[in-house]
């Protein structure tokens, strides 16, 4: 039953990543509660490992942004407004059913590069710079829910054997 348990919280993790909901951490503290509730099941040594997974996540989720904005000829300021975009879209996003976090998101990041550069230069350069910060958002979730299916097979590998 505990494993079917720890089986339903990965997917809710899983399933929480792409809408910009802290997917990776709700697993990680799955596998940390796991441990404590099911003794000699999950090592600290896992669940540190999974821990540290969640936080290259997180940092790949907001470098990727910025470094996209820059690739595609964007300022620093272009990347802040990226960053900071995406994190407003997608709390914007919340009342929206389903997809909401998700589109804010993709369009909070667009956006934020696109007024960011704007201030700095003309309407199509900054087009351009707000199309890469909407790539690199693109790239950063999908390398985040990567990461967090490699987490829910070291999770459930440990868990099981």
């Amino acid at each position: 039953m505990e494993i079917l348990i720890l089986v339903a919280i990965l997917l809710l993790g899983l399933v929480m990543i792409p809408f910009g909901l802290p997917g990776t951490w709700i697993m990680a503290a799955g596998a940390l509660g796991y441990s404590l509730l099911v003794p000699n099941s999950i090592s600290v040594f896992t669940t540190v490992v999974v821990a540290l997974m969640a936080l290259v996540g997180e940092l790949i989720e907001f470098t990727l942004t910025a470094k996209y904005t820059r690739k595609y000829g964007g300022s620093r300021r272009a990347s802040w407004g990226a960053i900071i975009g995406g994190m407003v879209g997608a709390f914007m996003g919340v009342p929206v059913p389903i997809v909401g976090p998700v589109i804010g998101a993709f369009l909070g990041a667009f956006l934020g590069a696109f007024v960011a550069e704007l201030t700095q230069g003309s309407v199509g350069k900054a087009t351009k710079v707000a199309t890469g910060a909407l790539i690199g958002r693109a790239v950063a979730a999908a390398m985040k829910v990567a990461i967090g299916i490699a987490m829910a097979a070291v999770i459930l590998f440990t868990a099981l054997f």
